[in-house]
């Protein structure tokens, strides 16, 4: 009988959180490069150059690949004849190892979860507590799964009760287009069918467990219907034309995970969860031989990539830059920033939108007048860091308060990654700011144009606090310009065209 330890799980937990945080997959990194050699569309190559770069910097550096580490999904199966020396629960022992690792000094990682989630969104202060799986199985280890997943992506999931007479490839075709690029494709989907609608939300995200594959399985043919059914999805989202970042490419999945479960003979449950670019999981056995640690990959794992913005790229001066000025900037168009821009994220807009209706004036007397901000809840800085790793939250949440920050506020633009939605960019229009996109899955990266960083207002909301950076050649790209033209419409529909007209291969399939 193994007898496993508290210490053994806790230090476990935390080490794999750790490990994620700033090494991926070396699966993901082989298929995200494989992509990026064939990608044809130069704003979606960019993009993808941009996330190897991060993530090679990330393993070296061992800071976080993104900015959001993500909310703690756990699988756990307890074999029935192992004996625990704790006391302490299941629970709480997983729980402290998510404690240890966002805590730790040497690279702290961000809080982002909220108690008291329909009321005061309070946060905990330590990314507890994690969403635990648990599964009594035969035999004497303790298997674990475990998962940081991003908010973006995870806003993104889908849950749909189809007729048991429908497609399911028909209807995940349609249906990833409404998701946008928030969840910073190209990354993989987790599609569970199946047991009813909670089973099949939990089969999908335990399927982004496993290794991206999709490479053998088309070599080899499929040998099964499920398989079948993931080379047909694959096939046809890819040929969406949806791309890296939404910006019109080749490549918008890298694999497409299926698990099922018996069901009812009425139902047809389907649960569709993407993987964004900064998929991270990792996985470990407890036999009472101690902790189940992970094993530190090679460098050489990691292409050397080159990216530069390129002669063509508009240098910025935040501090000096005039609507005349913006109103000239083109749809695709590369700047590189460099000055003072403030940033802020829902919670900082809803409190400015509560300031500005009660007459109030904003506080430290900040002022967005031919401003820009970013939409960003950087990680805290470590050792010499001006801030942590900061790339770009998603930038819809914040259509709501478009108008308002635009017309009341004198902002001149806004920086986020994805799309901006129609009314929206129908805002932008009117008051001839703009929207520029940044990198997500480059958050490390980006943070390295960041030069200085103080929070100026709402401490108290933690990493959603208004901060104001000091930046140096911070590259984005002209995502809606000042006439209202959306690099996020026009991309994607140019690739699809190239796509369903055979100007252009597919991924992978000829």
């Amino acid at each position: 009988m193994a007898v496993i330890t508290k210490d053994d799980l806790i230090d476990s937990v935390a080490d794999a959180l750790q490990f994620i945080s700033y090494y991926h997959p070396k699966d993901f990194i082989d298929a995200l490069h494989a992509a990026y050699q064939r990608e044809e569309s130069q704003a979606a190559k960019d993009a993808m150059a941009q996330i190897l770069i991060n993530s090679r910097m990330c393993a070296m550096g061992k800071r976080p690949i993104c900015q959001d580490t993500g909310i703690v999904t756990i699988f756990v199966r307890v074999g029935m004849d192992v004996s625990w020396e704790t006391d302490m629960s299941l629970a709480d022992m997983i729980n402290e190892g998510v404690r240890r690792a966002y805590l730790l000094p040497d690279n702290v990682l961000r809080a982002s979860i909220l108690e008291d989630p329909a009321g005061k969104r309070k946060n905990t202060g330590d990314n507890t507590p994690a969403v635990i799986h648990t599964e009594l199985v035969e035999g004497d280890t303790v298997e674990v799964e475990l998962a940081a997943k991003g908010g973006g992506s995870e806003n993104k999931s889908k849950l749909v009760m189809l007729n048991p007479s429908d497609s399911i490839a028909d209807w995940v075709e349609k249906t990833v287009p409404t998701m946008g690029a928030g969840w910073c494709p190209p990354g993989m989907l987790g599609i569970g069918i199946g047991g009813t609608a909670e089973k099949a939300a939990v089969l999908a995200k335990q399927s982004l467990m496993e290794s991206i594959d999709i490479h053998e399985l088309q070599a080899r043919g499929p040998q099964s219907a499920t398989e079948e059914l993931r080379l047909e999805i694959f096939s046809r989202v890819n040929a969406l034309g949806i791309g890296a970042q939404g910006l019109g490419g080749l490549t918008t999945v890298l694999d497409v995970k299926i698990k099922d479960h018996p069901t009812h003979a009425a139902s047809l449950p389907v649960a569709m969860i993407p993987n964004c670019a900064a998929t991270r999981h990792a996985h470990f056995t407890l036999d009472g031989n101690g902790p189940g640690l992970q094993t530190a990959p090679s460098l050489s794992d990691w292409p050397e990539i080159a990216w530069e913005a390129g002669e063509g790229a508009r240098r910025v001066n935040l501090d000096t830059v005039t609507r005349n000025e913006v109103a000239d900037w083109k749809p695709g168009e590369t700047l590189l920033l460099s000055g003072k821009m403030l940033t802020g994220r829902d919670a900082a807009h809803k409190r400015i939108q509560q300031l500005l209706d009660n007459g109030e004036a904003l506080p430290n007397g900040i002022d967005f007048s031919n401003r820009f901000i970013y939409y960003v809840g950087p990680v805290d800085a470590v050792r010499d860091e001006a801030v942590g790793p900061a790339g770009p939250t998603t930038s819809t949440r914040m259509d709501k308060f478009t108008n308002m920050m635009l017309s009341k506020t004198g902002l001149l633009g806004m920086i986020g990654k994805a799309e901006r939605g129609p009314a929206a960019i129908e805002e932008i229009k009117q008051h001839g700011a703009v929207y520029l996109m940044a990198v997500g899955g480059a958050a490390y990266l980006v943070s390295k144009a960041i030069k200085h960083s103080e929070i100026v207002a709402f401490e108290e909301l933690g990493m959603e606090a208004i901060h104001e950076f000091t930046v140096e050649d911070m590259p984005v790209t002209v995502a809606v310009d000042a006439k209202g033209e959306s690099v996020h419409q026009s991309g994607p529909a140019i690739w699809r065209g190239k796509l369903t007209s055979g100007e252009v291969k597919p991924v992978y399939f000829s």
